[in-house]
């Protein structure tokens, strides 16, 4: 039996104070297969490499995003389909990263306006859509990498909008804020759009 090698596809958020919702870096491949079409960083895991630093590897290398720019990292889940790739087996571990601010290539695209991408890299999105919103609020990292120390009210709408697919109920998600360990509401407001009141900001504890 032919075995699989083992390749990490990084799903790579980017929500940017400037940004109006969450976004995934792709970019075009430079080796066949697929030369040449849009896919999501990915690289074949080294022998005794771990998966974390394999997912960064790939956020650098095939995005063009600095080390130092890369933060949070974690794993999703794995994807086993023995015909994912024309080269032969390939068992793929996805990952999410989220990077800071930076000047890179990649393409930046809401998961409501994701291309057709290279391999399984459409289905791998949609599942890890699913996976990430799951840790939204619950994963601290994962969270933190996102938001930030502090974040006003409606960047937290626009976060969970985009990753749960629906414009959040705002009492439920205010419950939400305010059942996250370290996480409190602060007495400033700050305005984020030209009309409407200003939005409550939220803040981690500095120990948190």
């Amino acid at each position: 039996m032919e075995q699989s090698v083992v390749s990490v596809d990084v799903v790579t958020l980017r929500f940017w104070p400037d940004d109006a919702t969450v976004t995934i870096g792709v970019a075009p491949r430079e080796h066949e297969p697929f030369t040449g079409a849009l896919a999501l960083p990915g690289v074949l895991l080294g022998r005794g490499e771990r998966l974390a630093l394999a997912a960064r590897r790939a956020v650098h290398t095939k995005l063009g995003v600095p080390e130092a720019a890369i933060g949070a990292v974690g794993q999703l889940v794995t994807f086993d389909e023995p015909n994912r790739d024309p080269r032969g087996p390939t068992l793929s571990i996805a990952m999410w990263a989220v990077v800071d601010s930076h000047d890179g290539a990649a393409h930046w695209v809401p998961f409501d306006e994701v291309p057709a991408l290279a391999f399984d890299h459409n289905r791998i999105a949609d599942v890890a859509r699913g996976h990430l919103a799951r840790l939204l609020w619950k994963d601290l990292p994962f969270t933190r990498a996102l938001t930030g120390t502090e974040f006003p009210a409606t960047r937290a709408v626009e976060l969970s909008t985009a990753l749960l697919g629906i414009r959040p109920d705002p009492a439920n998600l205010n419950r939400t804020l305010a059942a996250i360990p370290g996480l409190a509401r602060t007495a400033e407001r700050r305005r984020t759009k030209a009309t409407g009141r200003p939005a409550a900001v939220w803040a981690f504890d500095a120990t948190e």
